[in-house]
C-alpha cells in the first residue's frame, strides 16, 4: 500500500503578467493591478486581443539544449533559475533518477510549429532551428528533465485548462508509490494564434476585461505563464493536502450545466485531505468569465462549500493561462498562505452591484471582505471534456 504520509510543495517559482518576483506578484494581487494585460494582434488574422502577456525579457536556451528552445520552455527557464538553489540542493540530496518531474501543457511549442509551418509554405523548407519535438506536449517535461540532468520519471499532462491541476495528483503518486524521493511539477503555456483564434471562433474571447461572475461577463482573455513547485516529504510551510479529479464528460467543450463534475472534484478532494468545507478559507475559482463556466461553478461551489468560504477569480489579472492556469492559480494560494491573506479582492468597479443573480451567491472577497487568517486553500481548474480538480494547499 502506498504510504500516506504528508507531502510538501517545498518551493514555488512562478512567471506571468504580474511578474515573476514573489512579494511583488502578491503585491499587484492585493492590488488588483491588471496592468499586465495587453493589446495583442493575431498575425494569422490581425485581430486584437487582450491577453495577459509576460513582458520582461526571457533567457535563450543555449547549446546543448538548443532544440528545446520555444517560448514555453523560456517561460520554464525563468522559473527554473528562480530555483536555482533549492535545485542544486535537491541533486546533491537524491539520485538523479529519484527525481521526477510532471508538467501541464495545452500549447507547448505550438506558437514555433506556427512560424515554422509558415515558413515552409513560403520557401518550401522548415527553419534550421526548428525541431518537431518542440511541438509535442512531452517537451516541457523532456526540457528540464534535460536540462537538470534528470534520469527519473517525466512526462506531461495535457487535458486543456485543468492540465497543471492534474499534475499534483500524478506527482504525489510518484512518491508515494516510493517511485521518487521528490518531483518538480507545474505547468507552462505561451500565447499562440491557434488558442487565440480558436477561443474566438467558439465566441468565448472577451473585447474587454474579463468580469467573473458579473452579468455583464463575455469572455475569458487568454494569458500565459509557468509555475513550478519542487514537491517531496521533506516538512515545509505549505503541504499538499488533498486531490478531487473527475471527468463529466458532458460536452466537447461545454460544462456540465448544473456543475456535478465539478462538485464531485471538490467533494473527493475535500474528502482526500479528511477535511470538512468549514475547513477551507479561501477558494481560488476557476472563474473563466464565461456565461456557462460561471454558472456551473457557482452551483458548484454553493452546493459543496460553506458561506464562510471567501473566493475570487484571478483571471481578470493574468489572462486564463490555460494548461498552466492550475500551477499558476495554486501558487497565488501557495503565496496567500505564507501572507495568510486572500491574494485577491475583486475591485468595486468589477460587480458595481451587477453580480449575476442567477448564479447561487457566494462569498465573494471584495475591497470591504475581511479576510480570516488563512490556514487552508482550495483551487478549482475545469477543462473541455468535463475534465475537472480540484486542489487543496494548507499552512503545516
Amino acid at each position: 500500500m502506498p504510504n500516506k504520509s504528508t507531502i510538501y510543495l517545498n518551493h514555488m517559482a512562478l512567471i506571468n503578467a504580474l511578474g515573476s518576483e514573489h512579494d511583488a506578484v502578491f503585491s499587484k494581487l492585493i492590488q488588483a493591478d491588471t496592468s499586465g494585460m495587453k493589446s495583442y494582434h493575431s498575425p494569422a488574422t490581425d485581430k486584437a486581443f487582450l491577453v495577459g502577456k509576460v513582458e520582461q525579457k526571457l533567457s535563450d536556451i543555449q547549446p546543448p539544449f538548443a532544440n528545446h528552445n520555444t517560448r514555453n520552455n523560456r517561460l520554464i527557464l525563468n522559473c527554473l533559475e528562480q530555483l536555482s538553489a533549492p535545485l542544486s540542493d535537491l541533486s546533491k540530496t537524491y539520485s538523479t533518477d529519484r527525481i521526477g518531474v510532471v508538467m501541464g501543457t495545452s500549447t507547448s511549442g505550438i506558437a514555433e510549429g506556427e512560424v515554422a509551418l509558415q515558413s515552409h509554405a513560403q520557401t518550401g523548407s522548415f527553419p534550421v532551428d526548428f525541431d518537431y519535438s518542440q511541438i509535442q506536449m512531452s517537451s516541457p517535461a523532456n526540457f528540464i528533465k534535460d536540462y537538470l540532468q534528470l534520469k527519473g520519471p517525466a512526462y506531461s499532462i495535457s487535458t486543456a485548462c485543468s492540465s497543471s491541476g492534474k499534475v499534483f495528483a500524478s506527482a504525489r503518486s510518484l512518491i508515494e508509490n516510493n517511485l521518487c524521493d521528490a518531483v518538480i511539477v507545474g505547468g507552462a503555456d505561451s500565447l499562440c494564434d491557434m488558442t487565440l483564434n480558436g477561443f474566438d471562433s467558439l465566441e468565448a474571447i472577451s473585447p474587454d476585461l474579463s468580469l467573473p461572475f458579473s452579468v455583464n461577463r463575455s469572455g475569458i482573455n487568454i494569458g500565459e505563464g509557468a509555475a513550478l513547485f519542487i514537491m517531496s516529504r521533506e516538512p515545509a510551510s505549505v503541504a499538499l493536502l488533498g486531490v478531487g479529479e473527475s471527468s463529466d464528460a458532458h460536452h466537447i467543450s461545454a460544462p456540465q450545466p448544473e456543475g456535478q463534475g465539478a462538485a464531485a472534484a471538490m467533494a473527493m478532494a475535500l474528502n482526500d485531505a479528511g477535511l470538512t468545507a468549514e475547513d477551507i478559507d479561501y477558494l481560488n475559482l476557476h472563474g473563466t468569465g464565461t456565461e456557462l463556466n460561471d454558472l456551473m461553478e457557482g452551483k458548484a461551489a454553493s452546493s459543496i462549500l460553506t458561506d464562510s468560504t471567501i473566493a475570487s477569480s484571478t483571471k481578470p489579472l493574468t489572462g486564463h493561462t490555460l494548461g498552466a492556469a492550475g500551477a499558476t492559480e495554486l501558487a497565488f494560494c501557495w503565496l496567500a498562505l505564507s501572507q495568510t491573506a486572500a491574494p485577491y479582492r475583486f475591485p468595486k468597479h468589477h460587480f458595481d452591484n451587477q453580480y449575476d443573480q442567477a448564479i447561487p451567491s457566494l462569498n465573494l472577497a471584495t475591497e470591504q471582505t475581511t479576510s480570516p487568517a488563512l490556514r487552508v486553500a482550495m483551487s478549482n481548474s475545469f477543462a473541455f471534456g468535463g475534465n475537472n480538480v480540484s486542489v487543496i494547499i494548507g499552512r503545516s
